[in-house]
């Protein structure tokens, strides 16, 4: 006869070493409750069966000789044959009766955990989760598999919950799963978890990875939210709210939330009848259109938990002696207000990437309709034969390297996703279970399009484009694109350093993985155009805005923040910060808007705000709007937003650069105007760079150089201004050579006037990208940095290595 101790055991007494006593999942919760809750992660307590206790179940009722007979030689390919031995295998354990002693050993467990809970006023419903012992290793994650038990209220309903859990190793995925990663499925036994429950139906609930999931960035916690229990987020039926938060100034004490995305969080999942005593029922309620428009969560409690998930993280890599990124659920409690951790296990897809290769998928020029768009997981390309299918039982239909279409998927569509080339979901976030799967199985998908199996028709081909940034874009038609593979494992070091340009945000986590020693310009004009999309000033001045279309559009842009202009420096700031934080410690030279009045004119509310110029590339543009009444309330945006990322994102590797700086006495404006908002050169280690672009940059350098900490040559308008071109020009476009000699000599001035004063020089232009031989010049001539687009960086670097070895080598021969 065993022992009670040998068949239920509390949660506070196991750890990750009791893994084949407790299976993965309630391992990892011991685990936490015993070493993290003193630190204050707040982890739900309860009880855990053994292995013990389900080999008892099995063995008292005799079950394995017929367990092995339905599941032996099964071939999990085979779908018919795949539903009749999960089936049998179910009603097998759903038909045999705990043992008396398992009764009593969890009964007497419930009463002392339920006792708990009234002390601490909380009422005596629990969870009821399944912990396979070869659930959540670094390498097979198991999730979802087995079943959970919601809201279980008194003694017969737990009772049957813990038989349904046992019956659950047993689902037809979960067999399915066995069997793809070689695990004998008589060998792998079920513990049952039973935990207070949270009220997260009251509340919210979501999921959260510390790495980023499409770029495997690790320095960044990727969380989600939605309101109701967790289930609508993890299977993807709701589009939740999200937010990037970077870990190592989050460990600093700063409030470094990279960006904030407002999910749709149309439906709620909540408790059908909480009496019932029936685990699974539950129902899905609309949320109000007021809820809708507000976040989940409030920004404190994401920060609190990005956090917990970095203490886990940190935690779970010691113990494993190996960086290990977690994939973590968490719940808030709608009747406490507390936040908890509901599980943690390793995540096993992109923290097994390897990063010797450097992949990137493009697509060929092309003008085809846009059917539909969502959220871009990886950054692959994809195009076949679309497959609108509303059930997983449609597999007949469905063919190898077709594209799914459909409202969102669960684990039951797996045998379809083993044979699909891309994914395409109405409903999903970046955590939702087909974003999962097509991450594992290296999938193109598009998620939350909401509209997706409404505007692609089924059998029609289509092209899944992840590659343009954080938004998938479904395109009609088969379209020419290639995938092009960079070694970037040992590459030589340089004296020059080779930094990076980069225009989009959401590029720049996937970037930063290119071996260089920083960012030598990044724009802040595609933030304003392709984010914010308003002129600044017509959120200062809405009502100088005429046009009622362009003020209702305004208005929808803005809806939620309380000004304006809070809008423009909130999106502003994020743009600055999501490129800061990927290449962080190394330098980001951040150059203020550089847009000209034309192209500001095209911004929403932007023609009540500009002139209207015969050459707008010589006119009003860079330095001379900083200080100018009509603009500089709304330079005054940009200060306030590099101030946020500095001071509380604590992203000081920033370094802000001027453009087009006719004289110094404007750059004394300028620098007058950023002090004005809390930006004091030498400041907290403020450092300010100028472009050098114009003839007056050149031959004024010293007097530049007083007053600004570097330069940044700028070749394509100095090219325009030394030869008197206008760039913009076809009829003069064959004149336009940045290696004219003049040009060189313009450069070459400028780098030795620099050198002279102890500042820092570098190129930002187009030139080295395109020419070695101009680049061969620039190193020649000692510049400090070059910065390229990122195709570029890497044979650059090979180049520019070998240039200075040949001259090394030279020098020393002579």
């Amino acid at each position: 006869m065993q022992n009670r101790e040998e068949l239920v055991v509390p949660l506070a007494q196991v750890g990750l070493e009791a893994i084949a006593r407790v299976g993965g999942k309630n391992a990892s919760l011991g685990e936490m409750i015993r070493r993290l809750q003193p630190a204050g992660v707040n982890v739900p307590g309860g009880f855990a069966t053994t292995a013990a206790a389900y080999r008892l179940f099995i063995a008292a009722n005799g079950l394995r000789p017929a367990l092995a007979g339905l599941l032996e030689g099964l071939d999990s390919g085979d779908l018919a044959a795949l539903q009749a031995a999960g089936q049998g295998a179910r009603n097998l354990l759903n038909g045999a009766a705990l043992p008396k002693p398992l009764v009593e050993a969890i009964l007497t467990a419930y009463r002392e955990l339920a006792a708990e809970m009234a002390a601490a006023g909380v009422p005596a419903a629990v969870a009821v989760r399944s912990s396979a012992t070869a659930e959540d290793l670094p390498n097979a994650s198991f999730a979802g598999q087995q079943e959970t038990f919601l809201h279980i209220e008194g003694e017969t309903a737990l009772l049957e919950a813990c038989r349904r859990c046992f019956a659950s190793l047993f689902t037809d995925r979960a067999i399915a799963y066995r069997q793809q990663n070689g695990f004998d499925h008589l060998e792998v036994a079920l513990s049952i978890g039973v935990q207070r429950m949270v009220r997260s139906d009251l509340a919210s609930s979501g999921v959260m990875f510390s790495i980023d999931t499409e770029t495997g960035f690790r320095n960044a916690v990727l969380l989600t939210a939605a309101y109701g229990l967790g289930e609508n987020v993890v299977q993807g039926a709701v589009n939740p709210d999200e937010w990037l938060i970077f870990k190592p100034t989050l460990a600093q004490g700063f409030a470094p939330i990279l960006s904030r995305r407002l999910g749709s969080k149309a439906l709620r999942m909540v408790y059908a009848d909480p009496g019932s005593g029936d685990g699974r029922a539950v129902r899905n309620e609309e949320v109000t259109a007021q809820e809708r428009k507000r976040f989940a969560l409030s920004d404190a409690e994401a920060l609190t938990l990005a956090r917990w998930a970095c203490a886990i993280e940190r935690h779970y890599s010691e113990r494993r002696g190996t960086p290990t990124p977690m994939d973590v659920e968490w719940a808030k409690d709608g009747l406490s207000g507390e936040l908890f951790i509901l599980q943690a296990r390793p995540e096993t897809v992109e923290s097994r990437r390897g990063g010797a290769v450097l992949r990137s998928w493009h697509l060929e020029p092309h003008q085809a309709e846009e059917i539909t768009r969502g959220r871009a997981i990886g950054a692959s390309v994809s195009s076949g034969r679309a497959r609108v299918i509303s059930d997983p039982s449609a597999i007949a239909s469905f063919t190898a390297g077709d594209l799914l279409v459909t409202r969102r998927t669960d684990p039951d569509w797996e045998p379809i996703l083993k044979k699909a080339s891309g994914v395409v979901t109405d409903q999903g976030g970046r955590t939702c279970h087909a974003a999962i799967i097509a991450r594992e199985m290296g999938l193109t998908a598009i998620v939350g399009t909401a509209d997706g199996t409404g505007r692609i028709r089924d059998g029609e081909a289509i092209t899944l484009s992840c590659c343009e940034g954080d938004v998938g874009h479904v395109y009609r038609g088969k379209l020419p694109f290639h995938m092009e593979e960079q070694a970037i494992d040992e590459l030589p070091a340089t004296r020059t350093k080779i930094l990076i340009n980069v225009g989009n945000p959401e590029e720049a986590f996937q970037l930063a993985s290119i071996p260089c020693d920083g960012v030598g310009l990044a724009r802040l004009e595609f933030i304003i155009a392709n984010h914010i999309r308003v002129h600044p000033m017509a959120l200062l001045q809405p009502e100088r805005v005429a046009d009622s279309a362009e003020r209702a559009a305004i208005a929808e842009l803005v809806e939620g923040y309380d000004t304006p202009a809070d809008y423009y420096v909130d999106l502003l700031s994020q743009g600055m910060a999501r490129i800061a934080a990927a290449f962080h410690p190394r330098p980001v030279i951040l150059r203020f808007s550089d847009f000209k009045s034309n192209e500001y004119a095209r911004l929403l509310g932007g023609r009540a705000f500009e002139p209207v110029e015969e050459n707008p590339m010589i006119g009003w543009r860079g330095a001379s709007r900083y200080y100018a009444p009509a603009f500089r309330d709304a330079f005054a945006l940009e200060c306030r937003a590099l101030r946020r990322i500095r001071e509380v994102m604590g992203l000081t590797n920033v370094i802000p650069m001027v453009p087009f700086c006719r004289t110094p006495e404007e750059g004394d404006r300028v620098l007058e105007a950023m002090a004005a908002e809390g930006l004091v050169r030498g400041q907290d280690g403020l450092e300010v760079y100028v472009m050098c672009e114009l003839p007056s940059n050149v031959i004024g350098a010293e007097a530049f150089a007083e007053r600004f900490d570097g330069f940044s040559i700028g070749s394509n308008d100095l090219t325009q201004l030394t030869l008197g071109l206008d760039r913009d020009s076809a009829l003069v476009a064959e004149l336009f050579d940045e290696r004219h000699p003049a040009v060189k000599e313009m450069i070459r001035l400028a780098i030795r006037t620099a050198r002279r004063c102890g500042r820092k020089i570098g190129i930002c232009g187009q030139a080295p990208s395109d020419y070695p031989d101009f680049a061969r010049f620039l190193v020649e001539e000692g510049i400090d940095s070059i910065s390229l687009n990122p195709d570029a960086v890497v044979p650059t670097r090979i180049a520019i290595a070998a240039m200075e070895a040949e001259t090394a080598h030279r020098v020393a021969g002579v």
